[in-house]
């Protein structure tokens, strides 16, 4: 069972700026996975990433 996405342990990149443009992220448990979200919108939204999604996502960047 996924908790509320205002109870997830959030974290942003040490490369984050300081104008806040960038995403959050938190590990998903019990279930595998992240979910992301937009640091400007902390209420917001948050979309789920598979294990592989994410990892494809990273070496995109």
């Amino acid at each position: 069972m996924q908790t509320r996405p205002s109870t997830y342990a959030w974290f942003k990149s040490s490369y984050s700026d300081a104008g806040q443009n960038c995403l959050e992220a938190a590990p998903l448990s019990p279930a595998p996975g992240i979910a992301i979200r937009d640091s400007k919108n902390p209420t917001g939204p948050a979309l789920h990433l598979t294990p592989a999604t994410w990892t494809a996502f990273v070496a995109h960047l």
